[in-house]
This record gives structure tokens, C-alpha cells and sequence, in this order.
């Protein structure tokens, strides 16, 4: 079985090293290049410097625009939630691994896949996977466990982006900082996401893009907002001396009126006095606040595809609820981006390192489960598998839910059914129960049910026939003289009102509650 690794290839085609692989290519290293720290450009940041970082990302070094997107997830409160929602919405949606097929190998690799999924920290882990949505791009280096014989991930390691780059050819495919320069990520080892939030170069499809000129925006707005509060936020202190104060007491009375407000208590001679002056705060002194929340709407909408669920705006239910129908066209796609990426980089190596190449794959699926009635699908599909329809137990069991058994476990098995009560036979009293011995495999399969038994015994007795004499006697001459249709209408009304309706309808009353009670007892008793 070792022998299949010598043909293993990437998607890219490139050949599988085991020997790399139990090697973690992106740890940090504080002497090498890729260093745990880095700078804060979103400290005195200006439209220049933004639009120079933004063109330096195209250009081949994102490393600024990095750093500048981790600063906004950091300093930018708003965008830091927004974002973290969409994160935290697509890692909690339900994962299902569905099997290539019900060949019992497929079912296996569906199996081997699960046992990964099922992991206490994947679901954190694909939080880190989720950081692309913000930077365009995520790397998370799968470090592999060969301790008991298997290849099973033992961490899924999120890799600071600032250690990558992409190539200048394609401007697509990822290298990774190393100390004798950059380097091609090695086959197996990594889960690359990019988050298609649109089209064009990876490196300008991230949301903080598009957030990073609000951030500048907000930033400058709420410094104005603060210098505008500690300017007119409190009275003006004004300090008055006498014709004879001195230099030293004019400079003791500025030290008292300057610190008042820090430590709101001074004193000076009785010769000077502080008055305080009431602020007059008139005017549009609301429009820091009003700007930042109009700079977080956007925020909104280019996170969330939406404002109805960060703010309150007017719509009422009906527009809440087309908002959250945009955020589930926005979460579809961030969970089936996600689920593609998950099966190339994490599915198909791990069933290749363990149980070889395949025709074809386990299919991962992450999102919220359709809304399918279960019942129904099982009760049609007992109607049609006896009518031939083929259909896997595998399959059927994924639809359902329900896991596939152990090799151990105690599997559910049918109830015998009933037997059916035979027909009465010649001669047999009515409630008569003909004895056990006498009933053939052929009479059990055929046999008619209570209500059959009930309409065969009254037309076979001929008990209705006295009921409906008065309708049918000399009926046919009478309907042949007719003349027109009306007169036959007039001639059946006038043989129905003489009809016994009493007696007929205890006839019926009895075979109906003969049959209701055989249905029950399970015994003849018309």
C-alpha cells in the first residue's frame, strides 16, 4: 500500500514529499523573516499614505495593507463585530460528509472524513480559514500526526498573512517568505482560501478594501468629535486679577484656571477670583455622531449586505426580513467557497496519505440543512423501492441523518406483521373464527379484508333485495314508454321516495360495524 505515494499529486500536479510533510513549513521565527510583530499603519494615517499602502498590494507587497487590515479588526469597533458575524455564521453551519458512492471503500473515506470534522477545535479552526473574507486570502498550515500508523491532522495552524505573497507572473499563486527568499507552498500542507468577495487579483478581494477608506473616515471624525468635546464639553474658566498683581500672580492664577479642569480644585488670593462661563453647545453639534453612524451603515452593508440587523432603521418586519434574506445569499457563498476549498486542500489528501488515489471523493458540504420533510421521503421511497426503484442505503441514511452502524452494534430488525383473518368459509356461522390449522400460505396472501367480506355477505344473502323491490319492479317497461328524458327524471324520483331508506340504512349500519369490528379484532365477524 506504501507504494502509491511515489504517484501522489496536488491538484496542481505537483508531487507529494511524505518526508516534507511531518515538517511545518510557516512557524514563526523571530531572527528569520517571518516575524511575529509587525508595524501599525493605521496609526497617522491620511488619504495619501492610504491610497499609497492600497497601490503597494497590487503592486506585489501587501505587506502594509496586511497590517493596516489587522489594525482596522483592532481599532475599528463596528467592522470588527460585522465581520466577526459573518465569520462565526458560516463556522457554525452544519458540516455533512456525503460518500463518492455505497461501494464499501467510499463509505470508509466518507468515515476517515468525519473523524476529522469531528474534532472539538475544527469549528475554531475554520474561523481562522474564515479570515480571508477580510484579507482577500487565508493560509493554514496542516501539521500531520503519524503517531499511530494513520496520516491524521493533528492542528489546523492559521499563518499570519503578512508572510505571503504571490507570484508576479499570475499574480495567484502563493509563496511563502522564507530566509533564502520566497517559496512555493508545499503540496499536502496547506488549506489556501480565498474569499471571491469579487473578481479580480485575490490580494483586492478582501473586505477590508472596501472598509479601509470609512476606517480613515470614522478615525478623522472622531478625533473632531473629541477635540469638539473637550473644547465646548465644559464651561470656560476665566480667571480676573487686580491692577496690582504681579507677573508671579498672574502666573500662579493661569496655573490654578489651567488645571481646574483636570483636578477641579485650585486656590488663589482673595485679591483674584474664577468665574466660569456656561458652554453654549448651539448649532449642529450632532454631526460627528450622526457622520460616524452614517460611516458604519456602509460598513454594514459591504459586510452583511445589509443595515436591518446592526441598526435600527425604519421597515419594520417586512424589511428585516428581506435583509436577512440577502445575509442567507451571502452566507450560501462564503459556505460553498468554503466547503470547495475544505474538500481539495483537506479532503482529498487525507483520503490519498491514507487509503490511496480515488476516482472519485468524499463531497464535504457546509450549510444550513434544506428544508425537506424527511417523512415524506422515507414513505415514498418504501412505496417505490418494491416497485423497483433503486436507491442507497448509504445515501438514504445521509438524507436522514442517521450514521452508519458499528461493527458491533445491535442492527434494528422488522416486527413480524399480523396474520390477516381468512375469508369465511361454506357452511361458517357469521363470527365463527375458522381454526389456525386450516389456513394455507395461498389463503393468508389473498385473503379479502373486512369490507370486502362485509359488501360480498350482502349481496351474497340477497338481504338488499327486498329493500329495493319497489324501485326496481317493472322499472325497464317504464323507462322504455318514456317519452323524453324529463319524464324518466320524474319516474326515478317518484320509484326513490318509495324506497325503505330505514331499513336500508341499518342494513349498512350493521355490515359497517361488523366490519369496524373485525378490523380491530383481527377476526371475521360479519
Amino acid at each position: 500500500m506504501a507504494d502509491f505515494y511515489r504517484g501522489l499529486v496536488d491538484f496542481r500536479g505537483q508531487p507529494i514529499k511524505k518526508a516534507e510533510l511531518v515538517i511545518e513549513q510557516g512557524a514563526p521565527s523571530v531572527r528569520g523573516v517571518r516575524q511575529p510583530y509587525g508595524d501599525h499603519p493605521a496609526a497617522g494615517l491620511t488619504p495619501g499614505r492610504l491610497a499609497s499602502i492600497l497601490r503597494e498590494s497590487i503592486e506585489g507587497d501587501p505587506t502594509r495593507y496586511l497590517e493596516l487590515a489587522e489594525d482596522m479588526e483592532e481599532r475599528h469597533e463596528h467592522y470588527q463585530s460585522v465581520l466577526a458575524t459573518r465569520k462565526l455564521q458560516v463556522a457554525g453551519l452544519e458540516i455533512s460528509i456525503e460518500a463518492a458512492s455505497d461501494n464499501a471503500e467510499d463509505v470508509k473515506d466518507a468515515d476517515l472524513v468525519r473523524e476529522v470534522i469531528d474534532r472539538d477545535e475544527f469549528q475554531d479552526e475554520l474561523i481562522d480559514v474564515l479570515d480571508a473574507l477580510g484579507k482577500g486570502f487565508s493560509a493554514t498550515e496542516i501539521v500531520w500526526d503519524t503517531s499511530e500508523g494513520q496520516w491524521m491532522p493533528s492542528a489546523l495552524k492559521w499563518r499570519d498573512p503578512r508572510w505571503f505573497r504571490f507570484d508576479r507572473e499570475d499574480g495567484e499563486t502563493p509563496l511563502i517568505r522564507g530566509d533564502n527568499g520566497d517559496e512555493p507552498l508545499k503540496p499536502f500542507g496547506w488549506i489556501f482560501h480565498r474569499a471571491r468577495i469579487k473578481s479580480g487579483l485575490t490580494i483586492r478581494g478582501g473586505l477590508a478594501r472596501g472598509a479601509a477608506w470609512a476606517f480613515l473616515f470614522k478615525s478623522f471624525t472622531a478625533k473632531d468629535w473629541a477635540i469638539f468635546c473637550e473644547a465646548y464639553g465644559q464651561p470656560l474658566r476665566l480667571g480676573k486679577y487686580g491692577p496690582g498683581a504681579t507677573e508671579e500672580d498672574k502666573d500662579k492664577l493661569l496655573s490654578a484656571v489651567t488645571n481646574i479642569g483636570a483636578d477641579y480644585a485650585a486656590i488663589v488670593p482673595e485679591s483674584m477670583a474664577i468665574e466660569f462661563v456656561k458652554a453654549d453647545l448651539s448649532g449642529s453639534h450632532d454631526l460627528y455622531e450622526k457622520r460616524s453612524e452614517y460611516l458604519d451603515r456602509q460598513v454594514s452593508k459591504l459586510v452583511l449586505g445589509q443595515v436591518g440587523t446592526t441598526d435600527a432603521v425604519a421597515g419594520g418586519f417586512s424589511g428585516n426580513k428581506v435583509h436577512n434574506e440577502v445575509r442567507e445569499d451571502i452566507e450560501k457563498a462564503d459556505a460553498r467557497q468554503l466547503s470547495a476549498t475544505l474538500r481539495r486542500d483537506l479532503v482529498m489528501p487525507l483520503v490519498m496519505l491514507n487509503r490511496g488515489p480515488r476516482k472519485s471523493y468524499p463531497k464535504l458540504r457546509i450549510g444550513r440543512p434544506d428544508e425537506e420533510d424527511v417523512s415524506a421521503l422515507v414513505t415514498n421511497v418504501a412505496k417505490l423501492v418494491p416497485l423497483g426503484l433503486k436507491v442507497g442505503a448509504a445515501t438514504m441514511r445521509d438524507k436522514i441523518g442517521v450514521p452508519d452502524p458499528g461493527p458491533e452494534e445491535e442492527l434494528l430488525a422488522p416486527t413480524a406483521m399480523p396474520a390477516a383473518p381468512l375469508p369465511r368459509q361454506p357452511g361458517q356461522l357469521p363470527g365463527q373464527i375458522q381454526p389456525a390449522a386450516r389456513r394455507t400460505p395461498s389463503e393468508v396472501q389473498t385473503q379479502p379484508d373486512a369490507i370486502e367480506t362485509a359488501v360480498e355477505d350482502m349481496l351474497g344473502n340477497g338481504a338488499w333485495e327486498p329493500l329495493v323491490r319497489n324501485v326496481t319492479l317493472g322499472l325497464e317497461a317504464e323507462i322504455a314508454a318514456a317519452n323524453s328524458e324529463a319524464e324518466v327524471r320524474d319516474l326515478l324520483r317518484r320509484r326513490l321516495d318509495s324506497l325503505g331508506m330505514n331499513a336500508l340504512t341499518e342494513q349498512l349500519a350493521r355490515s359497517v360495524f361488523a366490519a369496524r369490528l373485525a378490523g380491530e379484532t383481527g377476526q371475521d365477524l360479519t
